[in-house]
């Protein structure tokens, strides 16, 4: 699966866009706070419903905009189209939208869009909390076992009712014997998938990571979050009296966590940050690829910064492993010249380049898409139509057959004359092309306004 098209509004720094980027790869460049990363994380709402900068989703809310939209086109694997919609105001109402139903919970957008995030902050899977491990490992086991999420709920609602009861003592012996017996099966079910799971994720984890660098020691385990020798009914038994004072149920799935360890000691202390990096990058490519087999589908990959702290070597090998994924990849980088020859000649390859929010695209190969240029302003001194800096300049005369490219007064935009001439025009009212057009010298050129009728003026189409 890959978003075929995406339209983002009022987020962060971004100018409105619609951006139909490659199946592929797709390379956003551009200096540092021109808002790339701001796309990478306009795509993660669309399909997480969150950031992955913030808990907090009103700092994305441009300023003085209401609310924050982003919309996509997913191309599914049996070839059909699921649209997606998004939309966060500042009072805190989310609304999302599947197929131009409201969509029950986030779980369904994880679903259709599966994201998998390498950013700087990607370093906490080796150096962060057990939680931040737990998310990564659910992660996987959420599209690969439907019957998860049923058992992680079951699990909460009674790790919930256990901890209140510790708190408080508001159950009586009956209640907290049968809510404890919930707790013991849900988590005796969700420890099976999760230790299914990682006997799939080792070798494919091992093999990527064989091809990025070699690492001799490196192991990954997995603890279930109690002693592996006793059964948990048995370790809440001993631990009760803790857990009345603490007022929360210290063993469990809960406790469950992920550990990387060279020889004795903990990878994060030992390995440098290049290493650590290419360890969390062959992380995230094996439960690529584990999706892939699970569900014939790719999931997809936005990668912020690849270049940095990597040399050239492990560069190209990152790139490589990228490209064998057969999935769709967006990617950030300061100079693209790192990035542009890593990939294979049939790759289809999309450039995009961002400067202060405007965002901009240009070919790399045959098979690469390009943006639809955002709306032109109007100057409200001037009364002049200006196009955005984000519109190419045009270096070549159109053919005779080609239709002609008009800007139009009030609302319209620049667009083939043939699709959105406005209803109230006459349709005799067509420019005619000249014999021989020269070169445009301007990006668009300007068309006056007045207030009495529309102005229409022919112009080359743009490359």
């Amino acid at each position: 699966m890959s978003l075929s098209r995406v339209t983002v509004t009022a987020v962060r720094n971004l100018h409105p866009v619609t951006l139909s980027p490659s199946p592929r790869i797709n390379i956003l460049h551009g200096a540092n706070g021109s808002g790339k990363t701001s796309l990478l994380e306009a795509i993660h709402l669309l399909g997480l419903a969150r950031s992955f900068r913030s808990n907090k989703l009103q700092p994305m809310i441009q300023y003085e905009q209401p609310a924050c939209t982003v919309f996509g086109q997913v191309q599914r694997e049996d070839g059909l189209h699921s649209n997606l919609g998004i939309s966060r105001d500042r009072q805190g109402e989310l609304q999302i939208r599947i197929d131009g139903q409201n969509a029950r919970s986030t779980a369904q957008l994880a679903e259709i869009l599966p994201l998998q995030v390498i950013n700087p902050d990607s370093f906490r899977l080796l150096e962060g909390a057990p939680k931040v491990r737990r998310q990564f490992l659910d992660w996987g086991v959420f599209h690969v076992e439907q019957r998860f999420l049923p058992a992680w709920q079951r699990l909460q609602k009674a790790l919930r009712q256990r901890n209140s009861w510790l708190r408080h003592g508001t159950l009586d012996a009956a209640s907290q014997a049968a809510w404890d017996r919930e707790l013991c099966l849900a988590s005796d079910e969700l420890d099976g998938y999760r230790r299914a799971y990682i006997q799939a994720l080792k070798p494919v984890f091992e093999q990527v990571l064989g091809e990025l660098v070699e690492i001799e020691g490196l192991t990954l385990s997995y603890y279930r979050g109690w002693d592996k020798d006793k059964s948990l009914a048995d370790v809440l038994a001993t631990t009760l009296p803790r857990d009345q004072q603490l007022g929360h149920t210290q063993a469990g799935p809960q406790r469950a966590d992920l550990r990387l360890r060279l020889g004795v000691n903990n990878a994060a202390e030992i390995l440098s940050r290049g290493q650590q990096k290419l360890v969390v990058c062959a992380l995230r490519i094996a439960q690529g690829h584990l999706l892939n087999q699970a569900k014939q589908g790719q999931c997809i990959y936005l990668v912020d910064d690849l270049p940095s702290e990597l040399d050239e070597q492990h560069r190209q090998a990152l790139c490589r492993l990228l490209d064998d994924l057969q999935c769709q990849v967006f990617i950030t980088c300061v100079d693209h010249e790192y990035l542009k020859d890593g990939w294979r000649t049939d790759t289809p390859v999309a450039m995009f380049h961002v400067e202060h929010g405007v965002i901009t695209a240009s070919r790399v190969n045959a098979r690469a898409t390009r943006t639809t240029r955002t709306t032109p302003r109007v100057s409200r001194y001037s009364k002049v139509w200006m196009p955005y800096a984000s519109a190419p300049a045009c270096t070549s005369a159109i053919p005779m057959t080609a239709p002609v490219c008009t800007i139009w007064c009030s609302r319209w935009w620049t667009t083939p004359l043939t699709k959105r001439w406005p209803a109230t025009a006459p349709r005799s009212a067509s420019p005619s092309i000249p014999t021989n057009p020269s070169p445009c010298a301007t990006t668009v050129a300007a068309s006056r306004w007045t207030p009495t009728r529309k102005k229409v003026s022919p112009r080359p189409r743009s490359s």
